[in-house]
């Protein structure tokens, strides 16, 4: 429990971002701007500092604030690959993708797969855009952000929920990206500042580095300082499955996911749009510092004896079991005086809001323009903007009735990565053959996606009801990959038996070689795109040396 000055910064937050969200996104109805494209993405006026920090707020949410604290406390750093590996990706998505998102005008990347394929994939990437939307970025957030606020307030988890729901449902449902973005780059900066104050509060108390290396030399523990695991490592994340695993994952997420690249497709021009993904890249290198380490940080106090976990102890078949769920709250209430405690949960709701507001708009977009649309061409303005309003407000609903089923994950980032693994190689096939490879057809891509989201439901059913089974004893990155390679072969085979037929669209839409994307110009000097993804290059090389 906190605080009641806790309480009222708090609460004092929440009317503030709603407030800036009502006011970011309503400013332009008084000029009679209103527009299907302003509300849904932001007029494309968006620069870079605002597509990089709504990027990342998109993507951190209270979710990963907890999880990453209690990974880093049960496996020190290895979960901060997906952190690290992140910005490689963003790199792809700067170079590869966001040329051709930009110059062909798309509003969603359904719209992109139709330009470069045929309306069928349009369709079914539309229809996983928004499944995936409402489970991995609304509910599991809904989840996390409940169970925290459960333990902090003592409210029930399912109200609290609600509320929060009922809040960020507010302004995002009325202001459209604009509010969405404005209140996410708001939230990025009360992000990082909570978890920086958690990081240095945590760090004084171990006592710094020596302290740490001491603590878990003693408890035989000092590979909680590795990234990079041996093949065979209990955990199934080797460097081997990192290396070939995460990609399939990274790539549908930072490049093909409709509530992430949506940022990047308001941006006022291209070179705007590859600014902010690169600057997204720098701020992903944080998160190991000021999410994960703090978590390995609680394990050191622990070990010390300087944290009480006896609240997080229950009994499992007669033995004492630790429930590490709650490491980063007891961080909040043990290390942080009153006032920053207040802060933090505010942090928390920050990540929590943004991720939520990011999935709803992007839901609204792609019920709107690639299903709506799609029956009833002569829509206004006016009515798209209102379906858009009304598929949010549905998809907030039927999040709220998931949190039962997914509460059953033991780690719930571990279980958001395992459906992402089912759910991202047959889209991140056919967008990475549709880039670069010529010869990929419409008919072939329709097929990929058919089968190979068949093929990920029965792999993932066959998981979960026989996980004894040899596909059970696979782990999930080196399945992400085992699927993206049975994607591949489908395409492939499909391409030559149903050959290509270009538009004169889909003939400007891949590259014709690797390095066909540097060719563009870009800006002067140290904000050139090519300057910043060999900087944001060399910077992750001599993190993972150092991190080895």
């Amino acid at each position: 429990m906190i605080s009641t000055v806790d309480i009222i910064i708090t609460i004092a937050y929440i009317l503030f971002i709603v407030t800036i969200g009502l006011w970011a996104g309503t400013r332009r109805k008084k000029k009679g701007e209103t527009s299907s494209n302003d509300y849904f993405l932001a007029g494309k006026t968006l620069k870079w500092p605002m597509i990089g920090l709504a990027l990342f707020a998109t993507n951190i949410s209270c979710l990963h604030l907890v999880s990453l604290a209690q990974s880093g406390f049960d496996s020190g750093l290895l979960n901060g690959n997906f952190e690290w590996m992140a910005a490689f990706t963003l790199i792809l998505l700067a170079l590869f993708f966001i040329p051709f998102y930009i110059r062909s005008g798309i509003t969603t990347l359904p719209d992109f797969l139709e330009k470069r394929y045929n309306k069928a994939c349009r369709d079914w990437l539309a229809l996983i855009s928004i499944i995936s939307a409402v489970i991995i970025h609304i509910a599991f957030s809904f989840l996390a952000g409940g169970i925290v606020l459960e333990t902090l307030f003592g409210i029930n988890m399912y109200t609290s929920i609600i509320a929060i729901a009922l809040v960020t449902g507010l302004y995002t449902i009325i202001g459209g990206l604009r509010a969405v973005v404005v209140t996410e780059t708001i939230q990025s900066v009360v992000l990082i500042s909570g978890a920086i104050i958690i990081t240095i509060f945590s760090w004084n108390k171990l006592g710094g580095w020596e302290h740490l290396t001491t603590i878990l030399q003693q408890n035989n523990a000092i590979d909680k300082l590795s990234m990079v695991r041996p093949v065979g490592d209990a955990s199934g994340m080797s460097w081997v499955a990192v290396f070939l695993g995460y990609p399939i994952l990274g790539i549908w997420y930072w490049c093909a996911d409709q509530t992430i690249v949506q940022r990047a497709l308001g941006a006022k021009d291209e070179d705007q749009a590859k600014a902010g993904a690169l600057f997204c890249g720098f701020i992903k290198i944080l998160p190991v510092f000021i999410f994960v380490l703090p978590g390995l940080f609680a394990y050191a106090l622990y070990k010390s004896g300087a944290m009480d976990l006896s609240s997080l102890q229950t009994v499992v078949d007669g033995k004492a079991v630790l429930n590490t769920k709650g490491i980063y709250t007891l961080m909040i209430t043990q290390l942080l005086p009153s006032g920053l405690v207040g802060i933090l949960v505010a942090a928390l709701l920050s990540g929590l809001m943004s991720q939520i507001a990011g999935a709803l708009n992007s839901i609204a977009t792609l019920s709107s323009f690639d299903l709506y649309k799609r029956f009833y061409p002569e829509a206004s303005d006016q009515k798209m903007v209102k379906v858009g309003r009304w598929s949010a407000g549905i998809a907030l609903v039927i999040s709220l009735a998931l949190l039962p089923l997914l509460n059953q994950y033991e780690s719930l980032f571990a279980g958001i990565n395992d459906i992402i693994a089912h759910i991202a190689p047959p889209i991140t096939c056919v967008f990475l053959l549709g880039i670069f490879w010529k010869k990929a057809s419409g008919k072939a891509a329709q097929y990929t996606l058919w089968l190979g989201s068949l093929i990920g439901v029965v792999v993932f059913t066959i998981n979960k009801l026989y996980p004894g089974s040899i596909i059970g004893h696979v782990p999930f990155m080196i399945m992400a990959f085992y699927l993206f390679l049975i994607c591949v072969f489908i395409q492939v085979v499909c391409s030559y038996i149903y050959p290509v037929t270009h538009t004169q669209e889909s003939n400007k839409l891949y590259w014709n070689s690797i390095f066909e994307p540097l060719h563009a110009k870009g800006w002067p000097g140290i904000g050139n795109y090519k300057t910043l993804s060999a900087l944001l290059l060399g910077i992750m090389v001599v993190l993972y040396y150092f991190f080895k």
